[in-house]
């Protein structure tokens, strides 16, 4: 299967795919950390390159609940709107199944609700952060490690010049149950 996986520098969805016997290819505006096939650019140039699958990230800087204290001042601006637009874009793909992932967020009333909520601690960290999905001819994803801990890390996690980086990679439990669950040959 080619899968493509929007806004992720990281490489963890990818590698999981291509660990699992797909072509998968990360895209991002920021080049990868890890080595792997990767496209630093717009995911927009790639889009409509055969893709069977697509796992998008859009950032979530203007769209998170979490920052609901700057959101007048993110829709005065055309800030919030355009983060929309870009969800929008990525959900009309010409791609046959589409997960899009983002946390807790506006999306849920401006576009629609999620299709599922999931957490970390369903997947093998002992750790929570919402985690909704919106599907396009996917099914939901199923939990395979349910473990003890519920501990909330990444929201509790000190200013740092990485803080960013680090709350949104993907916890590597989760890319597994994507590429197991998701990846149909």
């Amino acid at each position: 299967m080619k899968v493509l996986i929007a806004c992720e520098y990281s490489g963890t969805v990818r590698d999981a795919f291509i660990c699992a016997g797909h072509d998968a290819t990360s895209c991002d505006l920021l080049p990868t950390d890890r080595p792997g096939p990767h496209y630093h650019g717009d995911v927009f140039d790639i889009i409509g390159d055969g893709w069977d699958l697509m796992i998008a990230h859009p950032p979530c800087t203007h769209l998170a609940v979490s920052g609901a204290r700057h959101f007048p001042e993110k829709r005065a601006d055309g800030r919030q709107q355009a983060a929309l637009e870009f969800v929008r874009r990525l959900m009309d793909a010409p791609i046959p199944m589409i997960a899009v992932e983002n946390p807790i967020s506006i999306i849920s009333t401006k576009i629609r609700k999620p299709d599922q909520i999931i957490q970390p601690w369903q997947f093998g960290h002992g750790e929570t952060k919402a985690t909704c999905l919106w599907l396009k001819g996917l099914p939901l994803l199923t939990p395979t490690n349910i473990v003890d801990g519920r501990s909330d890390r990444i929201h509790k996690m000190p200013p740092s010049p990485d803080r960013w980086k680090l709350r949104s990679t993907t916890y590597q439990g989760i890319a597994d149950a994507m590429a197991s669950q998701w990846g149909i040959k």
